[in-house]
């Protein structure tokens, strides 16, 4: 079962029935809760999983500022409606993950188990991807855009693969009252804000005493041997994993084998895992 689900400050969409253990996740930049009902379907029926808009994406509310503070305050209010029965697991990709060790900081009374994919704590440094990708969508004059089709072609001038526009104009959506296309992220305050969101994450001195499962992909620069000193002193209990044949983009590029890594540690068998 896939629904919709108004319930909290950020928008979501819920697979599977009330009863079994919760997993919540939540995406990158530029992405949107629905990036991951594959895997929310693969982890049927055991795992009720719960697929969030970050704030100033998808569905969730616009914010004036993006930061780590704020999105993990939004985050932590939406795990106290959903950890009603006890604590969730948590899993975020990207800025996601950083979200999600910033609010299993804040509250880890809220979190059993958390699952960081592709990123570390501290500053990745890149900032220049992401600014080209930004300013290639602000950029679209959406005022001339009358298909996804149109803003495809266009788009493939600065993005050239057809995977990443694809992504991208997941984010573009027609209005059905006055057939016009806007954006659903916040574009303009991502930009002005990516230095933040590509930065550290604040702790101050916390630590998350629980299990964590940090999963790297096998090609991606986005964790390297610098973060690993970082990364434990605030997730003392942490099993680092690297997934073979991936890169940025674990959960899309090998969802398999991102999905059966998943299921052991949410089993409780994180110290099993090989990949």
């Amino acid at each position: 079962m896939s629904t919709p689900d108004p319930a909290g400050p950020l928008a979501q969409t819920v697979i599977g029935d009330p009863g079994s253990p919760t997993v919540v996740f939540c995406h990158g930049l530029l992405g949107r809760g629905r990036n991951f009902t594959g895997i929310g379907k693969a982890l049927q029926p055991d795992f009720r999983c719960v697929l969030l808009d970050m704030p100033d994406h998808g569905r969730s509310p616009w914010t004036e500022r993006i930061d780590y503070a704020t999105a993990a305050a939004l985050l932590v209010e939406q795990l106290e409606h959903l950890a009603t029965d006890g604590p969730v697991h948590l899993v975020g990709h990207s800025m996601g993950g950083k979200t999600a060790m910033t609010a299993a900081l804040l509250a880890p009374h809220l979190v059993d188990r958390l699952v960081v994919v592709d990123i570390s704590p501290t500053g990745s440094g890149e900032v220049s991807e992401f600014e080209h990708l930004l300013g290639s969508l602000l950029a679209l004059d959406l005022s001339a855009v009358t298909s996804h089709g149109q803003a495809d072609r266009e788009l493939a001038a600065s993005v050239g693969s057809p995977a990443l526009r694809g992504f991208l104009l997941q984010n573009l959506r027609r209005d059905p009252e006055t057939q016009t296309f806007g954006w659903q992220p916040n574009l303009e305050v991502l930009r002005r804000d990516l230095p933040t969101i590509t930065g550290d994450i604040p702790h101050e001195d916390r630590t998350f005493e629980g299990r964590v499962l940090w999963i790297a992909g096998g090609e991606s620069p986005y964790i390297t041997e610098a973060h690993e000193g970082p990364m434990r002193a605030l997730f003392p209990r942490t099993v680092q994993v690297t997934l073979k044949g991936a890169g940025h983009w674990v959960h899309s590029e090998q969802p398999e084998a991102f999905t059966a890594t998943l299921r052991h540690f949410l089993g409780g068998r994180a110290a099993t895992v090989r990949a």
